[in-house]
């Protein structure tokens, strides 16, 4: 039973709240019975497990949880619930919390749909918006400078586990678009004040999506590479957030593609 805030584990476990920390060490924290699940079912290994045995008294998944750990022999460590709190980000904690590696998944050689945030720095919109990309098919998601780091706590719960499934880069300049995405196709990017409206493009050719930040949208770089589109709205609505755009938009173009394999089908 790990008693002790000061314990170098802990310690150790804690300075990954910090991006800095998180890449010298490679790893990161999830939180809850879901993500550790599906980190487990992605083939992720947790490096070391902590939990704390009086949160998580009577709470079957967890229980059940840590025995699929233990039986992996994944090292799986007790602590008070003070001690847990230090490590827990959580309102209602779960009372476990996994060091797992952080996840390089290989980019497509050739992607179909790109999701590049630019300027997204409120965690929940990022992390909204990495669920709708692997919903609506996206191949690859790109974060660029200036974006919140997407293995920030609150990105990672808000993603619900798509850190493990779907390929993330961080891009630390701007010319490392043309490497990530050789073929990029069609650059647009969403933009209120834009005159072609979303539903007008070909989504069915390879392309990628630009979301803006939610205070002042995307950056001029983004904007020198990209075609402005717009989701048309009716009342006195001005905006939406980065999160509904992004799914307004990606939801578009896998209807398109959906249809052209359902117009192929037929014409089989």
């Amino acid at each position: 039973m790990i008693t002790s805030p000061s314990n170098p584990r802990i310690r150790e476990a804690r300075h990954l709240s910090q991006k800095r920390r998180r890449v010298a060490a490679g790893r990161f924290l999830v939180e809850g019975v879901r993500l550790i699940n599906d980190a487990l079912s992605s083939g992720v290994r947790p490096h070391e497990v902590f939990y704390a045995p009086e949160v998580v008294a009577g709470h079957t998944s967890v229980v059940d949880l840590l025995a699929r750990l233990e039986a992996a022999q994944i090292a799986c460590w007790a602590c008070t619930p003070n001690v847990f709190r230090t490590l827990s980000e959580t309102v209602t904690p779960q009372g476990i919390v996994a060091v797992v590696p952080l996840p390089v998944l290989p980019l497509p050689s050739h992607p179909t749909l790109t999701l590049l945030l630019d300027q997204v720095r409120e965690p929940g919109n990022a992390g909204a918006l990495l669920r709708v990309a692997e919903a609506a098919g996206v191949a690859q998601a790109l974060f660029a400078p200036g974006t919140v780091d997407p293995f920030n706590d609150k990105v990672v719960r808000a993603g619900m586990g798509v850190h493990f499934r779907l390929p993330l880069r961080i891009m630390a300049r701007w010319d490392e678009l043309h490497s990530l995405v050789p073929e990029a196709g069609a650059v647009f990017v969403a933009d209120v004040r834009a005159a072609l409206p979303y539903d007008a493009v070909d989504w069915r050719r390879p392309a990628t999506l630009i979301i803006g930040g939610e205070a002042v949208g995307a950056g001029p770089e983004a904007r020198a590479l990209a075609t402005p589109i717009a989701i048309p709205m009716q009342g006195a609505v001005e905006s939406l957030n980065a999160a509904t755009a992004g799914a307004v938009i990606l939801f578009e173009a896998a209807r398109q593609r959906r249809q052209e394999c359902n117009d192929g089908a037929l014409g089989d």
